[in-house]
This record gives structure tokens, sequence and C-alpha cells, in this order.
């Protein structure tokens, strides 16, 4: 199983939101999980972003029982050389290769470029547990004719809170 996962922080909720499913070019999810909580993250510092992100991300992949092939997550694995970013705090916590797909660049980090759809603006693949090239080629398979791929983007809405009434 393939997940994704994203994290929203609103003024009255943290959401946290997972989508499954079994190969990298599936257009439809097999099973998708929505956790909320109280907002009262840790405070955000850079470098250090892991701390705010991980309980809920750590916590919504806890409940997936079905084993994990790979976690694809809304940001970097590395930051940098030496320099562990979110996916290598989840990697260590949940066992799995991480995949991270962040959309903008952050300097330091050596993520590989992908570039999809029409988009010229590339989204930038760093991974753990996984080789990065092979990470990268799995993101470009992914289904959908845009930037984002179809399942990232579900998760992300999901998050937001958007079409909650479809979740199974």
């Amino acid at each position: 199983m393939i997940v994704c996962v994203d994290v929203q922080y609103g003024a009255t909720a943290i959401t946290a939101a997972l989508v499954g499913f079994h190969a990298w070019t599936d257009a439809t999810s097999a099973f998708e999980l929505v956790d909320t909580h109280a907002p009262d993250p840790a405070p955000y510092v850079p470098g250090a972003f892991f701390e705010r992100e991980l309980p809920y991300v750590a916590a919504i992949v806890g409940r997936v029982t079905l084993s994990i092939e790979v976690i694809v997550i809304d940001g970097y694995v590395w930051l940098g050389p030496d320099r562990p970013g979110l996916g290598v705090h989840v990697h260590e916590r949940c066992g799995a290769p991480v995949i991270g797909v962040a959309k903008t660049s952050f300097v330091g980090a050596t993520a590989t470029p992908v570039i999809r759809g029409a988009s010229a603006t590339p989204l930038y693949v760093t991974a753990i547990g996984i080789e990065q090239a092979v990470a990268a080629a799995q993101i470009t398979a992914m289904h959908g004719p845009f930037r984002i791929p179809t399942l990232i983007k579900r998760a992300d809405s999901l998050a937001r809170g958007h079409d909650l009434a479809k979740i199974s």
C-alpha cells in the first residue's frame, strides 16, 4: 500500500488526511482517513518543522492496518547533506520508506526536480529508504495531467476539509 499524507493547520482544528492506493498510476484511492485535532500545535521553528508536523503524520499513519510500501509527504525528507527534514523523522518513527514532494525549492536540499503536465514549475523530490531517482520516477508516473498528481492533491483537499463526504 502506498499512502499520501498531508496536514493543515486551521484556526479551529488541525486536520491530517491520508490517502491509500495500490499502484503509482492509480486514479482513485483504495481508502481515505481524516483525523482532526485541537488547534494547539508545537510552535513553528525554522529548520525544526518536523517537531510540529510529526505527531499528526505518525498518528494517522499508525491507523493504517495494511502493510505500507511507502509514505509520500508534503515536504522534504532531507534539507541538506546530514540535515534531516520531516521525512527522515517520519521514516524513523513509522519504519517505511518516505518520499518527500515539495512545491518550492529549499536552499541546500539536494532534491530531484520533477516536471509534470504542462507546468514549467517542478516539484522537488527527496527520499529515504528508496533511491531518490526511483522516487522521482514514481512521482512522475502518478496519475493526473497536472503538476500535482491526483492522489497527492486528494490528500491536500481532504486535509483542507474539501469533499469529506466521499471518504470511505
